[in-house]
């Protein structure tokens, strides 16, 4: 039976502690674990900061700051006519919500234009906007746009 007074520790569960910096003959002598000469031997040298790159320029500071600020709202997504027409080939109504619902954009786009590059024969009608060329291409095919 397994009982308290009959466990014994495993022979290589404890280590002998590092002795270092006691001469050559112990093994741990003369540079004492730490490398040779230099910044890495010095205390605190684990410690740099994150930027740290031995003392040379870092490549933050040699790189210029962009400065300015670049909104992603603002910008319209465009999104071709034939596209439109594959997603749409028995015409209906073309709005955002709509497009969102049949995944052809993706949620987070609060804008969108439909752009050339293509061709319809769908009768649609189209509430977001559209270049002029295709404005004529959606009234040719029978279709309307307002916005």
């Amino acid at each position: 039976m397994f009982k308290l007074h009959t466990i014994s520790k495993h022979p290589k569960s404890t280590h002998r502690r590092k002795v270092v910096g006691r001469g050559l003959g112990s093994g741990k002598g003369t540079y004492s674990t730490r490398g040779g000469k230099g910044q890495t031997a010095r205390t605190g040298h684990s410690k740099m900061p994150a930027g740290f790159e031995g003392g040379r320029q870092p490549l933050v500071r040699q790189l210029p700051k962009n400065r300015g600020f670049k909104s992603l709202a603002n910008e319209a997504l465009a999104l071709r006519l034939d596209r439109i027409a594959k997603a749409f080939p028995e015409g209906g109504l073309v709005n955002m919500e709509i497009l969102h619902k049949r995944g052809i954009i993706a949620t987070h786009v609060k804008k969108v234009k439909i752009v050339g590059g293509g061709k319809i024969s769908a009768k649609l009608d189209v509430k977001v906007p559209v270049t002029e060329s295709v404005r004529a291409l959606i009234v040719a095919a029978g279709g309307t746009v307002k916005k």
